[in-house]
Order: C-alpha cells, then structure tokens, then sequence
C-alpha cells in the first residue's frame, strides 16, 4: 500500500511503465555487475536509490519501491539488516550536514517504516511461527524519539523464529506489568542517549525484581563508549545491536538451565 506523507503527495499508479519493466531488469542486471560496494557491504547505487525514494517529494508507494529493490536481486534479509538502517544512517548525516532538514528526515523515516512493513509483509508468507516460539518485547522508552530502529530489530527477531511484540513510550510500570503478563524471554531496550540509560536502569531493576527467573535482558540503540560499563550501570545481560546475539545469549541460558 502507498504511504500518505506530509508532503500531500499521492499513491503512485502501475501502468504505463509495466511495458519498461523487462527492459529495466536488463539493465539493473548489468548495473548490478558494476557497483562498488559501500564500507557497509552495501551496494552504493542501491543504497542512493532508496535515499532517494525515501527523501524525495514525489510519491511513495512501499510495494513499488519493494519491487525495484528485489530488481536487484535484493534478499529480503538483506533489505531490512542493511539497507534499510544504511539509509536511515545517511538521513542522519545529511540532518547533521544541513543537507536535508527535520521535516524530510521525519517523512524519510515514516517511508522506511512503511518499506519495513511490506518487507516484514512478505517474510511472514515464508515464516509462520512455532508453537513454541520464544516471545520477544522490544522496548522503545518513554523519551526515545527514534523508533525505526527498534521496527528493524523486531523484523528480524521474527525472522529468528521469535514471537514479538512492542511496546512503544510506556512509563516503567506499564512495562513492568507488560512482562509480568506476557512472561517473555527477551526483553530488548532501546536507548539513543546517555541521559536515557538512567530510564533503562530503573525499568531493568522493576523487571528483575518482579519476575523470578527474569527474562534475557539487551540494551541496544545509538550508544557509544564501554558496552561492559554500560551493562553494570544498567543491569543488563547484554550490549547489542544484534538481534543474533540476544537470541543466542537466550538460547544458551535456556540450554544450561536445562529446559526445553
């Protein structure tokens, strides 16, 4: 479906460009063969094309953008683990250049999250959940502006085989109760500043102190500095932007504590 933006531009229409389609494809093709990739691994012509999309003030609709990045011969993986917080990291820089400005960041983001939902869309089709799967909470806190990041994380949790569920801005008691209800695994935080890992540590130590055995605790987000002194300071079992990791650390507990 075509995301609604404040730029007040409209779905864009299939039609007369199908006929270019195979053309097209040829031509991605051989481009494909030619880019140099970015430090990130990431095709740099993929990643200016969907810069593009995702800041430009035409319309964006997620399952024609979803289409031209297949046409590259994208996995979906590939598109939610890298290109999509490649992008969102290049919308930061520009924001902090002066090259772009806040309302085109917000409207980038919003863009994003809607190509996360198609992408997220057509890997649920390939990946119903078990029965048993490990139930994940990911946690954006009160205060935390930057949700894309915790959707990408969620997106491939899924992808791990977890269930999961997201709780967005709650004050620590809801929080609390959250846990105590749905008993999940994994708990992941967000935090994009130091000034939040005060928020962090208070909700990690309600967690711990009303749920025996605690879940797998993360802390992830734009942190910099000592992971080990900021898993003291907040109380956390891990430092991570990895969903892979907190998954494995989840895995291992489970393993050497003798269940399922």
């Amino acid at each position: 479906m075509a995301q609604d933006d404040p730029f007040g531009t409209t779905q864009a229409q299939k039609g007369a460009g199908d006929s270019l389609e195979p053309l097209a494809s040829q031509v991605i093709s051989v481009l494909c063969e030619r880019q140099t990739n970015s430090p990130s691994g990431a095709r740099q012509i993929v990643v200016d094309y969907l810069l593009r999309a995702a800041t430009s003030r035409n319309s964006f609709d997620a399952v024609l953008v979803m289409e031209e990045l297949r046409g590259y011969r994208l996995t979906i993986d590939a598109i939610i683990d890298l290109y999509i917080p490649q992008v969102a990291a290049r919308m930061g820089e520009q924001w902090q250049t002066s090259d772009i400005d806040f309302a085109s960041v917000t409207v980038g983001a919003l863009r994003l999250q809607a190509l996360l939902g198609e992408a997220s869309s057509a890997l649920a089709h390939s990946s119903a959940g078990a029965h048993d799967a490990p139930l994940a909470l990911v946690v954006v806190a009160e205060g935390e502006q930057h949700f894309l990041g915790a959707s990408v994380v969620a997106a491939q949790l899924r992808r791990l085989g977890c269930d999961v569920s997201l709780s967005i801005a709650e004050p620590p008691k809801q929080i609390t109760n959250r846990v105590l209800y749905d008993q999940p695994d994994m708990v992941l935080m967000s935090c994009a500043q130091v000034a939040g890992l005060e928020t962090v540590a208070r909700n990690v130590k309600k967690i711990r102190t009303s749920i025996d055995p605690a879940p797998v605790i993360a802390l992830g987000g734009a942190l910099r500095g000592d992971f080990d002194g900021i898993r003291k300071k907040t109380g956390v079992d891990l430092v991570t932007n990895s969903a892979k990791d907190v998954v494995g650390f989840y895995t291992k507990r489970h393993k050497a504590l003798g269940r399922r």
